[in-house]
């Protein structure tokens, strides 16, 4: 793993704002969302679908010959977009969900923050749900984060992010391992926000860059959703966690009924999630302490890189 250096015109999909970034997009079966939403990225798209059956990669190389298709035989679920980034071949990578999309000009704009900072790997935009444009509840959390602003970061820093509100710095993203096939989705982006932490990279969130998110009416039930997540956390706490923290995430879930579905989904994973196990370097253990709202164990310092 390497370490951290010291009602608008509708776009082409061609028209990047600069040849330094690719759209990444991660679909299985929303074939009329990506439709509407893949003429509104400004720049190239790498499409990346998770095995659909519904003609998604048929009707999408019909209407958008631009777009790079790469479909998977099965569905890798958030690895697809690991994919996306290794075929890209640009120095940074812009998540976006079939259901979202940037606004006009905070790509490039979003580009041009990371150029200025470079231990930033993980930009995380502010996210605007629906036609309402409501802002997305997490993004008002991380814009009150309590590890505060670091002078080299553009806004408050972060342990973890919104993945179709993210620019990434394609280098560090493919060194931390990317999304792994363990976690899969949703709630893939916690181990990746620590292990690029644990490499001394910064991921933050500004609030002056836009996603618009209008989610797809095809989506699981509230609580299925949650299990999932539930899943997520509890693998990601097997593979970084400290013992105590793992048996801390379990007990919660315990608590409830969508904890105990996604514990239940989480244990065929286990074997893989624990060879995987990797410890965090205290600094990144302490910034965890802090988001949970108990006290460091050591004296917040500089960053080690």
């Amino acid at each position: 793993m390497s370490s951290a250096p010291t009602s608008r015109e509708v776009p082409s999909p061609t028209a990047a704002p600069t040849g330094d970034v690719t759209v990444v997009v991660m679909s299985r079966d929303r074939r009329d969302e990506l439709l509407a939403t893949l003429p509104r990225h400004e720049a190239p798209v790498v499409l990346v679908d998770n095995a659909s059956t519904d003609g998604t990669v048929e009707a999408v190389r019909a209407a958008h010959p631009a777009v790079a298709v790469l479909p998977q035989r099965r569905n890798l679920g958030a690895a697809a977009r690991t994919v996306g980034v290794a075929a890209a071949g640009t120095p940074f990578v812009a998540f976006a969900d079939d259901d979202s999309w940037w606004a006009p000009g905070d790509l490039a704009r979003a580009v041009r923050i990371m150029r200025a900072h470079p231990r930033l790997a993980v930009l995380n935009a502010r996210v605007l749900v629906g036609p309402e444009e409501r802002l997305d509840p997490v993004c008002a959390e991380m814009a009150r984060s309590p590890l505060g602003t670091p002078g080299d970061l553009p806004g408050p820093a972060l342990l973890g992010f919104i993945a179709c509100g993210a620019l990434v710095r394609a280098d560090a993203f493919l060194a931390a391992g990317g999304f792994d096939p363990v976690v899969r989705f949703p709630g893939e982006e916690e181990r990746l926000a620590l292990d690029l932490a644990a490499a001394g990279w910064g991921l933050a969130y500004v609030d002056s860059v836009t996603v618009h998110h209008h989610p797809s009416p095809r989506r699981h039930a509230p609580a299925e959703r949650q299990a999932a997540v539930w899943r997520s956390r509890l693998l990601t706490a097997a593979m970084r966690l400290p013992p105590p923290d793992v048996v801390r995430a379990v007990t919660e879930a315990a608590r409830t009924g969508p904890g105990r579905t996604g514990l239940g989904r989480a244990l065929p994973d286990l074997p893989a999630a624990v060879r995987r196990r990797r410890s965090l370097p205290p600094r990144v253990l302490d910034d965890l302490r802090v988001l949970a709202g108990r006290p460091r164990r050591q004296p917040a310092g500089r960053v080690r890189r």
